[in-house]
């Protein structure tokens, strides 16, 4: 006959056998922990119209060095710029234009030993796929043309770059009057996609990636600053080391595929040229 196990001996086993579940579950958990404290974090503020060729190239490197996780931060450059001036914590900034990136080596915020152009690229006349009515920048002016998309000029380098051609035209006080202007390069894009405008001023490599609207010019090289794309470690960087290391990546023949598929050039090459 099984005599009844007293109350006070059940609790103790009891308590026993929760603090050894507890010692188990924390001695699980206890690689993954180092593991996440090992883990190096690179935080990559990069221009909008580098996404698709960064979100691609950022897998390619963590899979090639484990342990290392990149954070990208997209957006337009001025705005980007800004951030890092108000002390935004970035180990890595990737422009769409020097302007940006001078202005932020002038308040000493990057590193410029660090500092090498990355890619460049054409600006570009864009047009909902299905109209077929325009056919260079001179037909901005047609009555037909009722809204076009740029990017603001002072935060946006495609829409700075936009301004400069338009005036080395002659269009820029036509086109004004029909202007709407976008926070970033991807959000002009998406203003022709939709059928919100009737034409947009953006990057090849933003147009070769959609099939809803059409190619209807390049800019000429010289209507315009030439487009390149540096980049440079942030001086102060939490992972500096890290940082310089996918910045010379960026600059590998790996990257540089990457980069070609989706539209871009050689940084040596000047937008706009063939």
């Amino acid at each position: 006959m099984k005599h009844p196990i007293p109350a006070d001996l059940r609790r103790k086993r009891l308590v026993v056998a929760s603090l050894l579940f507890c010692f188990l579950a924390c001695l699980a958990s206890f690689p993954l922990a180092i593991a996440a404290q090992d883990q190096t974090q690179i935080t990559v503020s990069a221009a909008i119209s580098l996404k698709d060729s960064l979100d691609e190239i950022g897998q390619k490197y963590e899979t090639s060095h484990p342990g290392t996780k990149l954070t990208f931060n997209y957006g337009g450059s001025g705005t980007l710029q800004r951030q890092i001036e108000q002390g935004a914590p970035v180990d890595l900034f990737f422009s769409a234009a020097e302007k940006q990136m001078e202005q932020l080596q002038q308040k000493g915020l990057v590193d410029a030993g660090t500092r090498r152009n990355i890619v460049a690229n054409r600006l570009v006349l864009i047009a909902p796929a299905a109209n077929q009515s325009l056919h260079d920048f001179d037909g901005l002016t047609d009555p037909r043309v009722k809204i076009v998309a740029l990017g603001e000029a002072a935060t946006v380098p495609a829409g700075m770059y936009a301004r400069q051609t338009l005036d080395k035209l002659g269009l820029l006080a036509a086109v004004e009057k029909k202007a709407v202007y976008a926070k970033d390069v991807r959000a002009v894009l998406t203003y022709v996609e939709t059928g919100n405008a009737d034409a947009g001023v953006v990057y090849q490599s933003d147009a070769q990636g959609s099939t809803k609207v059409r190619i209807v010019a390049t800019a000429p090289a010289d209507a315009h600053d030439p487009i390149v794309y540096p980049a440079a470690v942030i001086k102060g960087a939490h992972n500096a080391a890290a940082a310089q290391m996918f910045l010379t990546f960026l600059a590998s023949a790996d990257a540089r595929g990457i980069f070609s598929k989706h539209g871009f050039l050689p940084a040596e090459n000047q937008a706009g040229t063939n």
